[in-house]
């Protein structure tokens, strides 16, 4: 006899509130969305197959969400003064060149789908596959937006390829550089 899928459901609740606050940029809106995510999964668990990917599912959930969730806003708030950004921790100066908030600031001017590439691929380690199925989209599209998201953060951060990343924070290293990590957050 299988396993309820729905015992699977917390094991994900980190990496989705990862992605939830790298999409919408606010602890508290994240959390709203992460909980809006698991009342329509757990109500919706008959149309999901056993044996298939839950954490893409759950993905796919959360992202169809959030755009919902801007396409009913008609706007997004923004932090013209900065206010938010400046309330965000910041990594100690040790860590060399490119520091938390620098990285901050430019992964905040990405494209929605450019971030959301970048954090599924890079700081989630979906696979090229798994992230253009949960995005809806071709696999040439997410390569696409995730080379063309690092270029701009390289050009946004002023990095070339010489420039070595001196960053302790290995999810943020796997968004820049490509490498896989565990997850954000």
């Amino acid at each position: 006899m299988s396993a309820d899928p729905r015992d699977e459901i917390v094991e994900h609740l980190p990496a989705l509130r990862a992605f939830s606050f790298s999409l919408t940029r606010n602890g508290a809106l994240a959390d709203d969305m992460v909980q809006d995510t698991l009342v329509k999964a757990w109500t919706k668990i008959g149309t999901f197959e056993q044996g298939t990917n839950m954490r893409a599912w759950l993905f796919t959930i959360l992202r169809n969400t959030y755009y919902s969730n801007r396409r009913k806003a008609g706007r997004e708030v923004s932090d013209s003064e900065g206010v938010f950004t400046e309330s965000l921790s910041e990594k100690p100066a040790h860590d060399g060149r490119l520091q938390m908030a620098d990285f901050r600031r430019a992964f905040i001017l990405l494209s929605d789908e450019q971030r959301e590439a970048l954090i599924l691929v890079g700081a989630q380690g979906f696979s090229y596959e798994e992230a253009a199925e949960t995005c809806g989209v071709a696999v040439g599209t997410i390569k696409s937006r995730v080379n063309r998201a690092r270029a701009r953060l390289s050009e946004l951060l002023q990095l070339d390829e010489n420039d070595e990343l001196e960053m302790t924070d290995q999810a943020t290293m796997a968004v820049v550089s490509g490498s896989r990590a565990g997850a954000l957050g």
